[in-house]
């Protein structure tokens, strides 16, 4: 009887092991925004998911939801990682206006012309001031994006009176409120929908890095590309968040949480700034082979642009303030941030 009792516990022994053996097998829902052949996709998703699994042991393995494949819109992406339904997600704050006020100070117009240097500054910034914008979730990491630029399908921009009268698409609540100042019609929308939209002629063009134009052949649907002076800070960026949910990483062994740890933070940030910098060439040399016409602005009349943005800066800094939040130091703060960071 003793031997059968004794068989019996190392069984339940063994099934107890083997269980607990199973239960560190973690499988991360990945959904994002992007094509498989996206740039964010190829250089950034793909090779995390494969890292964490070669640290882990292929104990941790990603599940990617390409292009919205899990459902819902863009905007719902933050939710859906707070809430579980995803278990990492790569969206833009901006997709949902108002809701992370503080983060906007890295969309305000003409602050940065290096991806590198605002996710650098942006992390920083995101401890002191954005993370109780986001209950529920762990920022794996923040950056911003390569430098903004004007694309348009039927007329150049080369003035900002050049404006007027065409309907524009921008990422974000502080790049619409910068198209207005320069006299175009803003139309928000978030990025799958800017094919559609520019086939159709809802829009005459849109604000966008070079690095997305590609997978989404959007050098084929406009003829004319309006760059800035790189003298001159970039006409815009928008904020990136590589984002878990918050109980999915509580709930990992203390081993898969290191590898997380690992791969996520304010040198991880830095680097995917890095990437998106290093993907200029690639997207602007698309556009270059189709034969598109490239307008540079000179910095004489970015000057004009800037001080007709001037508003916008003011707009943050009372938003925050009636927030109960000090705008003006957030502002400065930023500023400072990206001067610290700048080579």
């Amino acid at each position: 009887m003793k031997s059968l009792l004794r068989t019996g516990l190392a069984i339940a022994a063994g099934l107890a092991l083997s269980g607990a053996a199973l239960a560190q097998e973690v499988t991360l829902k990945f959904h994002h925004i992007w094509n498989p052949q996206a740039m964010a996709s190829v250089n950034v998703i793909t090779p995390w998911c494969d890292k964490i699994a070669k640290e882990s042991a292929n104990k941790m393995k990603c599940q990617i939801f390409p292009a919205m494949s899990m459902g819902g819109t863009p905007p719902q992406l933050v939710d859906q990682v707070k809430d579980g339904v995803a278990d990492v997600i790569i969206t833009l704050p901006g997709y949902t206006a108002g809701r992370f006020p503080a983060l906007e100070v890295f969309e305000l117009p003409f602050m940065t012309n290096s991806a590198e240097v605002g996710a650098r500054a942006a992390w920083d910034y995101l401890q002191k001031y954005a993370l109780k914008e986001f209950p529920g979730t762990r920022i794996l990491a923040i950056w911003v994006h390569d430098e903004g630029f004007i694309h348009t399908r039927d007329k150049p921009v080369k003035t900002m009176a050049d404006f007027k009268g065409l309907k524009m698409r921008a990422p974000t609540r502080q790049t619409n409120k910068l198209l207005s100042t320069l006299g175009a019609t803003p139309v928000g929308m978030p990025l799958p929908a800017i094919v559609d939209s520019v086939s159709k002629g809802t829009i005459d063009g849109f604000l966008l890095p070079w690095e997305v134009m590609p997978s989404l052949k959007l050098h084929e649907m406009v003829k004319y590309h309006s760059e800035t002076d790189p003298s001159r800070a970039a006409l815009y960026s928008a904020v990136f968040v590589f984002a878990m949910n918050q109980a999915k990483y509580d709930a990992l062994s203390p081993e898969l949480k290191a590898v997380i740890d690992a791969n996520s933070g304010a040198a991880y940030s830095q680097a995917i700034g890095k990437i998106w910098d290093g993907s200029q060439a690639a997207g602007r040399k698309a556009a270059q082979e189709r034969g598109n016409t490239f307008t540079m602005i000179p910095a004489a009349e970015l000057d004009n642009w800037i001080k007709a943005s001037a508003p916008l800066y003011e707009s943050f800094t009372s938003d925050m303030d009636k927030k109960g939040m000090p705008g003006k130091q957030m502002l400065q703060d930023a500023r400072d941030l990206l001067v610290k960071y700048r080579k």
